[in-house]
């Protein structure tokens, strides 16, 4: 029964704990007895906050009970990435030096979510100053992903630990932030389903930088439609964030369900598929097809530039607006910071402000190109990333696995990562829907519409479930 509640979607669990069926406290014990249990293997949390979300649980169920919920998220637990300030808290940003950072404020998203009802249960690691996709921290340590317990494999970053945690069923759901992909290479390599947003849908106010000009926070859920009530609870206006002006709140709720008959889906090149690994292309195809057999129209299309391209503009910007953030402690070589993580800041330190300005020069001509060769589509389908997670003993840091997802950022889109098979061996596979820019309900509907017609997201990790 624990672990049937452990892996419960949020949407189930609001349900039953408005109806009087489920109590927070039930919930909350359940899930701290499971981090007590496996996150000693997992390293998914860097802290948690048992003492204070067990008094929280308490007080949800007394006001449930009492008619005074604030709404139907009232009790839920949560777990937030560890470059989320909560004031008052420590918030580390993946970084041994900051080990003692206590956050001054609390962020924008943090606010709503626990003015929501939901409960933080913890924080969760990142790869150090979230700079990096595969998931590792040298430092802080690196998150086992569950679907392997024998082999340590990628997790994917940067957002590893929240990934792990929703994985494993330690949370239901978890905050990531994406800059390259890093809400998505998590959620791909864990089975999980991970919203890349929009710059502005969510405030990234009380959330440490990394690139301003890339960087969205977004939801890691185990369904679609958790996905889509973690979106709405963070999205919004904010007079902390001038990025957020003029983007208006936008409910996917109502069309999410409505099907996806007559949509038109293009398809990656098939120079693209090079590279790319034989178990992920397979599932790949098979998910064409059953995104056919639904109703819509799958093709393939023709783009203006390879995605290798785009990824290189992209680190370019991160490294450069990584080194303005964090560029005085990466150049300290007396602070403990990760070997991985410094050459990717350091990208920043050997740009001139002239290339740098140059790359966001072209960043719009390029947007232009791949909007006008989008036109009259409805999303770009490619898989999330190229391989199954890999042992993290076989990475190579010079390397990034965001070969599809970091032209998402650049070209200010929003993308939807959804489990689509597995390999053999057991390791889950990820099929990645690119969507307009704030046209984050079309990515959400084509999502749940797969996802109603597969069960690839209801299996859990063998030694966890």
């Amino acid at each position: 029964m624990s672990n049937d509640l452990a892996f419960e979607p949020v949407h189930a669990l609001s349900t039953r704990i408005a109806s009087g069926a489920l109590s927070p406290v039930d919930l909350m014990d359940c899930l701290l007895e499971r981090i007590a249990a496996h996150d000693e293997k997992l390293h998914a949390f860097v802290t948690v906050y048992g003492d204070d979300a067990r008094m929280a649980a308490k007080a949800a169920a007394k006001a449930v009970r009492s008619r005074h919920g604030v709404g139907p998220l009232h009790g839920v637990p949560i777990a937030l990435k560890d470059i989320i300030d909560l004031e008052g808290r420590i918030t580390t940003g993946g970084s041994l030096p900051w080990k003692d950072r206590v956050s001054p404020v609390t962020a924008t998203l943090a606010r709503r979510l626990i003015a929501a009802g939901m409960i933080v249960i913890g924080k969760t690691h990142s790869v150090e100053f979230a700079m990096g996709g595969w998931g590792t921290n040298q430092h802080m340590g690196t998150p086992w992903n569950p679907w392997d317990s024998a082999v340590h494999r990628t997790p994917g970053g940067s957002s590893a630990g929240s990934g792990v945690s929703v994985a494993a069923g330690l949370v239901p759901w978890a905050i990531g932030t994406d800059t390259g992909g890093s809400v998505r290479l998590p959620a791909a390599w864990c089975g999980l389903v991970g919203l890349k947003t929009t710059i502005g849908r969510i405030s990234t106010y009380g959330v440490l930088p990394l690139a301003a000009t890339l960087d969205t926070p977004g939801p890691m859920t185990r369904s679609v439609e958790d996905a889509a009530l973690l979106y709405n609870a963070m999205q919004g206006p904010d007079p902390l964030d001038k990025a957020t002006r003029g983007v208006a709140f936008a409910d996917p709720l109502p069309h999410m369900k409505r099907g996806i008959a007559g949509l038109k889906l293009a398809v990656m090149p098939a120079n693209e598929r090079e590279g790319v690994d034989s178990e992920v292309l397979a599932a790949f195809d098979a998910s064409l097809e059953a995104l056919r057999a639904l109703g819509a129209s799958v093709g393939e299309i023709s783009l203006p530039r390879v995605f290798a391209s785009l990824g290189g503009m992209t680190g370019r910007i991160i490294g450069a607006e990584g080194y303005l953030e964090v560029g005085d402690r990466v150049d300290d070589m007396d602070l403990q910071i990760d070997e991985a993580v410094r050459p990717r800041i350091w990208i920043g330190r050997d740009l001139s402000a002239r290339d740098y300005l140059e790359t966001l020069r072209k960043r719009e001509t390029v947007k232009l190109e791949f909007d006008a060769a989008l036109a009259g589509y409805d999303a770009l389908l490619t898989p999330t990333v190229a391989t199954p997670a890999v042992p993290v003993d076989s990475i190579d840091q010079s390397t990034t696995p965001a070969g599809f997802t970091r032209a998402v950022n650049l070209l200010d889109r929003c993308a939807l990562s959804i489990p689509n098979g597995f390999t053999a061996g057991g390791l889950p596979l990820s099929l990645h829907i690119v969507c307009d820019a704030y046209d984050e309900a079309m990515a959400l509907r084509i999502g749940w519409a797969y996802e109603q017609a597969t069960d690839w997201g209801q299996r859990r990790p063998p030694a966890y479930g």
